[in-house]
């Protein structure tokens, strides 16, 4: 079974409402993305996220060294992004075939709906139709 999508709806002050517009268009994104954020951030942290403000940040990590700042960052290994770069170009590569391999099983059922009486030899259609080679 796949992950679905679930609608979650709510009412809020119109203030608040406001309030949330503004931080959706400093971040140029949607109102739903932002929430959608905050949504994955509680999820991951299994609900122990802390909504405070940037003031209340600042005297609270100056204090403690061993304190995370913030915005968080995560450091990522030049090996990772270069893993990750090549395997979207793999998938983007697979993309592709697939998309030539759907095309000539495409062409392969019209024709054979076209010629439900006669015989099909894949290697006469192969060599009849060069524009469906496959790698």
């Amino acid at each position: 079974m796949g992950n679905k999508n679930k609608t979650i709806s709510f009412r809020v002050n119109e203030d608040a409402f406001e309030a949330l517009q503004e931080i959706a268009e400093e971040r140029d994104i949607s109102l739903s993305a932002v929430f959608r954020d905050y949504v994955d951030q509680l999820v991951e942290h299994d609900g122990q996220v802390e909504v405070v403000p940037e003031a209340d940040l600042e005297s609270r990590t100056g204090d403690d060294d061993d304190e995370i700042s913030f915005p968080p960052t995560v450091e990522v290994p030049k090996r990772f992004i270069r893993e990750h770069e090549r395997l979207e170009l793999e998938a983007e590569h697979l993309r592709e075939q697939l998309d030539e391999y759907k095309g000539y099983v495409n062409d392969l059922q019209d024709r054979l709906e076209d010629e439900e009486d006669e015989v099909l030899l894949l290697d006469e259609l192969d060599d009849e139709d060069e524009s469906y080679q496959l790698r």
